[in-house]
């Protein structure tokens, strides 16, 4: 690699190639797999967990001092009061890896205060390095690499994901799927959210959107989106989306022609007067249940809140609640939401 990286890059790819030759030599005897349920159609495998060993370790063998926060093991490693913080996917599209499907790949983001400085997302089938450093660019190995210039819908094509897992909203999704689908070229669905994020940074995809990921499927892709030109946010639009279970990415005209065909599905916005059927569908008690919701959360307030069918006074303050930010302290982690 030509190219002189920043420091603390220069760890994250030295992370991520480790892990994706550790994802290659496991991928040549998939028979021989371990592969453990988390829960409905999430699964998790030992590559999953050794790959996240092994990047934790090369990341705090370099930054002692720093936070982590993976997939499978949370907040258990590293400081966990620092202002940097390692947001780590060891293997975004486990389902992928698990059939031989080679869509999937590594996703490690370095955060200071919030804000995502640097990013790596390695696909190991394809030996494709995407990173990025905050203010320096976005870059598929060593080529510079720009979002699309199209500007039309009608010509434009969109990734996405499906939700998988029990209780999830399918119904409000397959309204929101025909939405985007009879207004432009073509929907993909590949099944990584992190390489879907670097496709629309590379021009592959005009734009993407998929409710229901969780941080570290999309901090790196988020970063390497912005710095080739894009936009992401949350389904409003709005740039608050990391910890909100919704995101949605594109070449800055298509972005805006998204958040006209989205932004009535948001369940960031608290909008009482919503009529049925509109955003964020009222949650059945099996649904939030199956959701396993932390009773803290402010999206379990609102599930019980309509479950129980409360007050108009108790559901506003519940949605009120849903609307704020959740701080990143309170993500604990639920599995790939690619599978």
């Amino acid at each position: 690699m030509s190219q002189t990286l920043h420091p603390m890059l220069n760890v994250a790819v030295k992370a991520a190639r480790a892990a994706g030759s550790l994802i290659n030599r496991a991928s040549l005897d998939l028979d021989l797999l371990k592969v453990n349920t988390k829960s409905p159609n999430d699964f998790v495998t030992e590559v999953d967990q050794k790959a996240e060993e092994v990047i934790i370790e090369t990341l705090l063998g370099a930054y002692p001092g720093h936070g982590i926060l993976a997939e499978e093991s949370g907040r258990t490693h590293g400081a966990p009061h620092s202002e940097y913080v390692w947001i780590i996917d060891p293997l975004d599209g486990t389902t992928n890896f698990i059939h031989g499907f080679p869509y999937y790949a590594v996703s490690i983001a370095l955060a200071y205060r919030d804000q995502i400085q640097q990013a790596v997302v390695y696909d190991p089938t394809r030996n494709d390095l995407f990173y990025a450093s905050k203010g320096r660019g976005a870059f598929l190995n060593d080529k510079r690499i720009r979002v699309s210039k199209r500007t039309r819908m009608s010509d434009a094509l969109i990734g996405t994901g499906f939700p998988f897992r029990k209780g999830d909203n399918f119904k409000r999704y397959m309204k929101m799927f025909e939405d985007v689908m009879v207004s432009c070229a073509g929907v993909r669905r590949p099944g990584a959210a992190a390489l879907d994020l670097c496709n629309v940074a590379a021009g592959n995809y005009d734009g993407f959107f998929e409710p229901g990921l969780n941080p570290w499927d999309i901090a790196a892709g988020s970063l390497i989106v912005t710095e080739a030109g894009g936009l992401i946010g949350n389904f409003t639009g709005e740039s608050d989306y990391m910890y909100q279970r919704e995101v949605m990415a594109g070449n800055p005209k298509i972005y805006a022609q998204m958040v006209g065909l989205l932004k009535k599905y948001s369940r960031v916005i608290a909008d009482d007067a919503k009529p049925a059927g509109i955003g964020a569908e009222p949650l059945d008690a099996a649904d939030a249940d199956a959701k396993n919701l932390p009773d803290w959360s402010p999206e379990a307030a609102l599930a019980k809140a309509e479950a129980e069918a409360q007050s108009p006074e108790a559901l506003a303050a519940a949605r009120k609640k849903r609307a704020v930010r959740i701080r990143k302290e309170d993500v604990a982690p639920k599995g790939d939401a690619q599978g």
